[in-house]
């Protein structure tokens, strides 16, 4: 009897202490998560278990030697936060299951020497001729995601479940620890591979606001993610401020979380040349063939800015052999430039190559992808505040504002965002005062960014830059005449008047020669129905609403 008092005794101790543990790993986490750090590594953080906890050591347990070699590498960080927590000095210490006889303690990882390899890797010889691969009117499907992939989704967190599944796969698409172990040497020893910075972080797949101008790179992008091989390279196009970079480090982030065995790197062609001009004038030859071997230890190469690369002959030429290899062995390439492959101006040879997978461009954004994007910051900027105890949002937008700015904002995503902000900090600073957020403070600090309104055009505006595109006239533009030569640019300016005016259908049908409202929406379909069919199509449209927008 008395034994087992003890034993419950002990039991009882034993439960405190795992609890106090779990109480002060929680906190550990939450101060990690104030302090930014990237969210791959709190969802690696959140799926360990603290088992046991002294006067001056946490323990905690690892799901899988990958969890544990992460903590190792973030160990001082997770000390710093430990003793913060717990107001005095303590020790960490990582155990790989609770069945372990005794917990190993973790200490701060030495920085690693980046290797220089004892002989050159040999260069894939490049295929005679890269067939090039002709973008369809529909977009492919992505290929079925291996098993051991976890597809991308649109949540926004990641639940204990997924978690569960991530770092514990199943016995059919469970990693051996080779292969895991091989990964993290790959990573260790090779220095393009680098921690993704907390601001870099919230760029993912979910913070992502789709429309119908991006909505094909948005899906072809999620399938590379995915592992689908039907996209090699995968090039998207498009103004500054559109969202390329934003898609493009969405593939590095989750990549990061979901398969960390498949090594992405993402540079932008600045760095790359810079990479490349300081192997070449160091004059060790072992810099160069460490250069060349970092650059083929690659399964997904991201790089944004493809324009750089203009008049860097010598690295263009580096670019075109890695580009060569990669592609030979079947890893995978994502780029993204401010013009199309053709536009860019370089060597036939470069740009057969950046036009040989699948080429998407990303429009500027029209009225209603403008109002998703206004109404995703607002309630982003609206729910940081709350969480982190700030007051400067605290004032509200209404739908009436929320849709009036979208009618006055820009092209760019990213001057959006700041124009959204700065109404939010006008609403809240206007409120607080007890005075009204009117249509005229946005459109004073729209003019401010912008200049002058030149979201809103009138309909004989955008008759006369149609009529001069397709040199027709007025006449004929607003004639009941239905050869084929009449009809394209006629459904094009109704189009044209629908997105870049405050008209109703009825008010447009009026100023094409009385047309009805069915007919207006007729032409609407039309030209929406094209769009979608015909890449080229959408392409001319496109152009033209962007040259019309630039000159107004």
């Amino acid at each position: 009897m008395r034994g087992t008092q003890t034993d419950g005794k002990h039991m009882a101790e034993f439960n405190n202490q795992e609890s106090d543990a779990q109480i002060l790993w929680e906190d550990v986490v939450a101060i990690l998560t104030e302090d930014g750090l990237a969210p791959s590594t709190l969802a690696m953080l959140q799926s360990c278990e603290a088992i046991g906890l002294t006067d001056d050591t946490l323990t905690i347990s690892a799901k899988s030697g990958f969890v544990r070699r992460n903590v190792e590498r973030n160990a001082d960080l997770i000390r710093g936060a430990i003793e913060r927590a717990a107001f005095q000095p303590m020790q960490l210490a990582v155990d790989l299951n609770r069945g372990s006889a005794a917990a190993s303690s973790v200490s701060a990882p030495a920085a690693i020497a980046q290797p220089r390899p004892a002989q050159p890797i040999p260069a894939a010889t490049a295929p005679a001729s890269t067939p090039t691969v002709s973008m369809p009117a529909h977009m492919p499907q992505a290929n079925p995601a291996p098993a051991a992939h976890a597809p991308v989704t649109n949540q926004t967190t990641i639940s204990r479940e997924d978690l569960e599944r991530l770092l514990n796969p199943t016995a059919e698409a469970e990693r051996e620890p080779e292969a895991e172990q091989d990964a993290l040497a790959r990573r260790r020893k090779n220095p393009l591979v680098q921690d993704i910075a907390p601001a870099d972080s919230q760029l993912t797949f979910d913070t992502f606001v789709e429309g119908e101008e991006n909505q094909l790179a948005f899906q072809a992008a999620k399938a590379v993610a995915n592992g689908s091989n039907g996209y090699n390279p995968l090039f998207i196009y498009g103004g500054p401020g559109m969202g390329k970079t934003h898609l493009l480090k969405a593939i590095q982030n989750y990549l990061a979380v979901n398969d960390p065995d498949r090594i992405c790197v993402y540079r932008n062609a600045r760095e790359f040349v810079s990479d490349y001009t300081d192997a070449m004038v160091d004059t060790s030859r072992d810099v160069k063939r460490a250069l060349e071997q970092n650059y083929h230890d690659i399964d997904v190469l991201i790089i944004d800015d493809i324009q750089g690369f203009r008049g860097a002959a010598k690295s263009i030429n580096f670019f075109f052999d890695t580009f060569n290899y990669l592609t030979s062995n079947g890893k995978q390439i994502v780029l993204a430039a401010d013009e199309s492959p053709a536009e860019l101006g370089l060597e036939e040879r470069v740009t057969t190559r950046l036009d040989s997978g699948v080429t998407l461009s990303i429009q500027v954004p029209n009225y209603e992808l403008k109002l998703g994007l206004i109404k995703a910051f607002y309630e982003r900027m609206k729910a940081d505040a709350i969480e982190n105890g700030q007051h400067d949002y605290d004032g509200a937008l209404d739908d009436a504002s929320l849709e009036f700015m979208a009618q006055r904002a820009g092209a760019s995503i990213r001057t959006i965002k700041s124009f959204c902000q700065l109404c939010l900090l006008e609403a809240t600073s206007r409120q607080a005062r007890g005075e009204e957020f009117t249509r005229e403070d946005i459109s004073q600090i729209a003019t401010k960014k912008w200049g002058a309104d030149t979201r809103t055009f009138t309909i004989e505006q955008i008759q006369k830059f149609v009529e001069q595109r397709y040199s027709v006239s007025h006449a004929d533009l607003i004639s009941n005449k239905r050869n084929k030569g009449l009809m394209e640019p006629r459904h094009v300016a109704v189009w044209l008047a629908r997105e870049l005016t405050d008209s109703t259908l009825a008010q447009i049908g009026e100023r094409f020669g009385g047309r009805t409202h069915a007919t207006v929406k007729h032409s609407i379909k039309w030209v929406e129905d094209r769009r979608h069919e015909d890449r080229v199509v959408h392409d001319k449209i496109a152009r033209m609403k962007e040259d019309l927008m630039a000159g107004a």
